[in-house]
């Protein structure tokens, strides 16, 4: 099952994507819930509640996507150098505060957030600050969304507690990454969290095994598979629920493949006018143009 924030007609809605790809289901929930895009329809089917009834089908060419989760009631959780390519080209680059001397794979898993703030839709315009940063990149990311939530979860148990999947791009200011050896601002400004298209329950997407592509104006950057990732899915639930307790709708983006921008010599950083597309096998796709 896929479920899309949209708007049609000026109005916010939530709903079912038909098997076809070509229409939207509307469910029939409050303007307060439809604000909240999908985020209710997890937290509902994770407390053992029926999906809302559905209203006459919309077609999707009619309608403006958003953010399946337009504001994730808190921060996205994020997960640094986690494919081991990019964990080298990373820590090769000189922007790495994290690395140390022999130790480009990282022990443990490297946790980071970016603020609910910097989320915007699947075809929203990435706002490029050039006043504050030209070295700006970008990470395409597999996101899981948690379902029935917890603390403490063993990785044995832990994709019980996975809903689905949706994607990031995880937009970068790499000089105030490594400015301020830490990753909260660099990954935070405005408008550097797409997500979308929609989210995707966990049986028609395996996180543990798709595919994670970039294109850069049609050149394709990031192309690598999730069985590549350092830390899997059920680790990383286990660290971050070991003292931090879960919620329904709670976003953990997984990390970025090699190919981000700053691996390559000279840097291709992006530019007012660029169009990143990223596509994970099992969810479509995320394009956004850079201003």
């Amino acid at each position: 099952m896929k479920i899309a924030a949209y708007r049609h007609q000026g109005q916010q809605g939530v709903g079912r994507v038909t098997q076809d790809g070509r229409q939207i289901e509307p469910f029939q929930v409050s303007a307060q819930e439809a604000a909240l895009g999908a985020l209710p329809i997890v937290e509902a089917q994770a407390a053992g509640r029926a999906l809302p009834a559905t209203g006459a089908p919309i077609a999707l060419a009619d309608v403006q996507l958003l953010a399946p989760i337009p504001r994730p009631r808190r921060n996205v959780f994020c997960v640094g150098k986690n494919y081991h390519a990019h964990a080298k080209e990373f820590a090769g680059s000189g922007f790495d505060s994290s690395a140390k001397s022999g130790g480009d794979i990282p022990k443990d898993p490297i946790i980071f957030s970016k603020v609910p703030e910097s989320v915007i839709g699947p075809t929203d315009t990435i706002l490029f600050p050039a006043e504050v940063s030209t070295a700006i990149d970008y990470e395409a990311e597999l996101t899981v969304v948690i379902g029935q939530g917890g603390k403490g979860i063993k990785a044995a148990d832990a994709m019980k507690h996975v809903w689905g999947y949706t994607i990031i791009n995880d937009m970068t200011a790499r000089d105030w990454q490594g400015r301020h050896s830490q990753w909260l601002l660099g990954k935070s400004f405005d408008t550097f969290c797409p997500m979308g298209p929609w989210l995707v329950t966990a049986d028609e997407c395996d996180g543990q095994n798709t595919d994670v592509k970039c294109w850069v104006n049609g050149e394709l950057r990031q192309d690598a598979n999730t069985k590549d990732l350092i830390f899997d899915i059920p680790t990383l639930i286990e660290c971050i629920s070991a003292g931090i307790t879960l919620y329904p709708g709670d976003l953990i983006a997984t990390g970025t493949p090699a190919g981000v921008g700053i691996g390559f010599k000279p840097p291709k950083y992006l530019k007012s006018g660029d169009v990143v597309r990223i596509e994970i096998g099992g969810i479509g796709v995320l394009e956004n143009p850079l201003r």
